[in-house]
């Protein structure tokens, strides 16, 4: 990445100054017109509409055509073999030196078909590549298996680590890899005797199943509650005709939108107390499959060699250790107290006759939110969307990078079947010497049977080519590329694969036909989402390493989240809002007036219900903690008293222990995130901890030094250096945190100063 110190209109050198600045000037302005002006994006993107042959998708050369998959893979899948027989076959000292590089290029040409694959069958409309998409990925992900079951290539990745003569020649790159390698091997059971190998297997299968089940059955003990229909006064009129029954009850359903309406609306606390109580019962089923899993987690992680799961997930963690988390929550909790109790304060005295329960909270926070929205909340609100349209959005996402880091978002046409949507735009990511550094696809509008939620994908990661490689595809022939035709550049005379990313969000899509009609509008919300996403496309740009296990985002799990939840407090900060805020017809900019109210709107919904919300994510990453810190021995598992337990410690508001809730049926992260829920919570006290020490809290935040500081101490590493260190850094030698020590050295300390920091009402 650049290094310059030059502000954001400064030229290239040798470019004669005035032609930059125009190019720079026309790439900004079109920027915004491909995502707000359907007749310009139209012509644009036709413009190679007439070349003759199909580029491939993400322009691999590969995919032009649904059988292009099965070839992609079965070329890839020969590459690989390749390189496993020359890994097994090493003797000399030269050879055991490569295996790093030759095990890291290995497990790219494994992601860069199941990554991509998996990516194009989830998105594709067409059912016919979807098919090949998933053949592929399924052709890719079997032999990979295979892989992390022999035991030859975890011998010899052990021998070379161990020898000094060939580490002494390693990078720390290297060294890294090499070690995250050995760890992913012990992962797969591949030091076990063949009998518990082949047990840890099925435990593995088993726990995928059970898993999946529990994610997509939730249910709760009953369907739903009869009340009188009287006592729902409160509630819409409508939704209680809907609900009501002959006799003047009521059947209030107990999943879906209804419930937390009636939560927040009906007067009759007796009511609110029946339907809250069982909206966080689960059935019986699904509490025995998430016992079940956690019990089948803790036999595995005990086959592995582990005290519990907990300890297993977490040993290549920032955190290290479940009780390193259980610190770090823990004095979160008390970081938070304060704010908890003042927000319940407000509560308690509106419902001044007996004391705050569980089933109270959502009926008077939507008390206090209504009587702010009547009293003090501005008209003027309203109309903020008209400032946010996409592509001013986008614009300021340029603007802001080229600010701090001195890259900036080009559009760019697209080939014939490049992407897998016609609305699907393409930027790519330029430096301030014009270099191309990165390909975004951006997939942000809503069409019938796409995913809702927002998400970033790495299709391939960045990482160097070596010559081996050129010359490999040289005697390949025809059209062969090193990196299959996706975007490469040479940097310093080294052919480097470029990181080629997709966003996908869910915006509404501006009218196509006629041109008076306003672009996508975005709420406060959506654009905070798309700062958040483009967080994690950041740190794939920067964070190009020479290999590509630790490029980007493949870092550790607790650290993973950083650079999108830090990039969301760019979005609202003034001096931000100020290089991009527009109004979409009259380019008018949001005023400083307007600014302000919305840091009082978002200020004062925070104080309502922020801190409540927070704690209320606390507890469930301390549940996610004792579930899974359990050892196989703890058999048979009670999650209900366990969950019980751990509310009577820790919850301002609790439901009572005599009702037997249970709540955790619900909780689907369980699952995906297992011993791990704590990373966001954690991410965001260190992301609100840069924002004010290195940002200034916002007043910084468009400053070059403190960009370069960030991205050199965090972004450009990916997964190259530990997270600890990364912290340690930016905020800077001179912070209380570092000169005790308690940063850098990382463990239980680290955690427990981290939680001291707190989450303050943001929520």
């Amino acid at each position: 990445m650049p290094t310059a110190t030059s502000t954001a209109d400064a030229t290239i050198p040798g470019d004669g100054g005035g032609n930059a600045t125009q190019r720079k000037a026309t790439d900004d302005d079109t920027l915004r017109r491909v995502f707000d002006s359907p007749p310009f994006w139209r012509e644009f993107s036709q413009r190679r509409a007439a070349q003759a042959q199909p580029t491939g998708l993400v322009q691999n050369q590969y995919l032009t055509s649904p059988d292009g998959f099965r070839t992609f893979a079965h070329v890839s899948l020969q590459k690989c073999q390749a390189i496993v027989s020359k890994v097994l076959s090493a003797s000399t000292l030269e050879e055991y030196r490569d295996m790093a590089g030759d095990l890291d290029r290995l497990s790219d040409l494994l992601c860069r078909v199941i990554d991509l694959s998996d990516f194009i069958r989830a998105i594709h409309p067409d059912p016919r590549v979807q098919e090949a998409a998933t053949q592929a990925y399924a052709l890719m992900f079997e032999y990979m298996n295979v892989l992390n079951t022999t035991t030859g290539l975890n011998d010899q990745l052990k021998k070379a680590a161990a020898n000094p003569e060939v580490t002494a020649q390693w990078s720390e790159e290297e060294k890294i890899v090499a070690q995250i390698l050995i760890k992913d091997f012990s992962n797969s059971a591949i030091h076990m005797p063949p009998y518990e190998r082949q047990r840890f297997v099925n435990l593995s299968n088993e726990i995928s199943q059970l898993g999946t089940t529990f994610v997509n059955s939730a249910e709760p003990a009953k369907s739903h509650v009869v009340v009188s229909a009287n006592s729902l006064r409160g509630l819409d009129p409508i939704l209680v005709q809907q609900i009501k029954r002959w006799n003047r009850t009521a059947a209030v359903p107990t999943m879906g939108m209804i419930p937390r309406l009636a939560l927040r609306s009906v007067h009759d606390e007796a009511a609110r107390k029946e339907i809250y109580l069982a909206t966080r019962t689960s059935s019986n089923r699904q509490i025995q499959r998430l016992e079940q899993l956690l019990a089948k987690r803790a036999e595995l992680a005990q086959l592995s060699g582990y005290d519990s799961f907990a300890h297993m997930t977490l040993s290549d963690k920032m955190a290290k250790s479940p009780e390193a988390v259980s610190k770090f929550l823990t004095t979160l909790v008390g970081s938070n107290r304060e704010f908890v109790q003042e927000e319940l304060s407000h509560l308690q005295a509106m419902k001044s006759n007996k004391a705050l329960q569980a089933w109270d909270h959502a009926y008077y926070v939507h008390q206090r939110i209504t009587q702010y929205s009547q009293s003090r909340r501005s008209r003027e609100l309203s109309a903020v969307p008209e400032f946010f349209s996409l592509g001013t959005v986008m614009q300021g996402l340029s603007r802001l990078f080229d600010r701090l880091y001195g890259v900036r978002l080009v559009p760019q046409e697209t080939g014939p079947g490049e992407t897998w949507n016609a609305d699907v735009r393409r930027l790519d990511v330029v430096d301030e010497a014009e270099r191309h550094i990165a390909v975004i696809y951006c997939d942000l509008f809503s069409r019938p049977n796409k995913h809702p939620n927002p998400a970033h994908f790495t299709l391939r990661c960045s990482r160097e080519i070596s010559a081996a490689e050129v010359a490999e595809c040289t005697a390949m022939g025809g059209s062969a590329h090193p990196n299959d035709g996706m975007a490469t550049a040479i940097e310093s005379k080294t052919l480097r694969q470029l990181p080629t990313i997709a966003l996908v969000c869910d915006f509404a899509e501006p009218p196509t036909i006629g041109t008076g009609g306003p672009p996508s509008l975005l709420s406060e919300h959506s654009v905070r989402t798309l700062f958040h996403e483009m967080g994690h496309a950041l740190h794939s740009i920067l964070g190009q390493t020479r290999l590509q296990s630790i490029s980007g985002t493949r870092c550790a799990t607790d650290f993973a989240e950083l650079p999108s939840v830090l990039m969301e407090r760019f979005a609202t900060a003034p001096d931000v809002l100020a290089l991009y805020a527009r109004h979409w017809q009259t380019d008018q900019p949001l005023s400083a007036d307007m600014m302000r109210r919305m840091e009082q709107d978002r200020t004062a919904h925070a104080t309502i219900y922020g801190a409540v919300e927070n704690e209320a994510q606390i507890l469930m990453a301390l549940v996610d903690q004792a579930y899974h810190s359990l050892p196989a021995s703890s058999s048979p598992i009670s999650s209900t008293a366990l969950y019980h337990q751990v509310s009577s410690a820790h919850a301002s508001l609790q439901d009572p222990v005599s009702s037997a809730t249970s709540w955790q049926g619900f909780f689907g992260h369980l699952y995906g995130y297992g011993a791990t829920y704590y990373s966001y919570i954690f991410d965001r006290a260190i992301a609100n901890k840069i924002w004010e020490d290195v940002f200034g809290g916002g007043t910084a935040a468009v400053d070059r030094a403190a960009g370069e500081q960030y991205a050199r101490e965090v972004l450009r590493w990916g997964g190259g250096r530990n997270g600890w260190d990364c912290v340690a850094g930016v905020l800077g030698e001179g912070h209380a945190a570092n000169a005790a020590g308690r940063l850098a050295e990382g463990g239980d300390e680290a955690m427990r100063e981290v939680g001291r920091w707190g989450l303050g009402h943001d929520s």
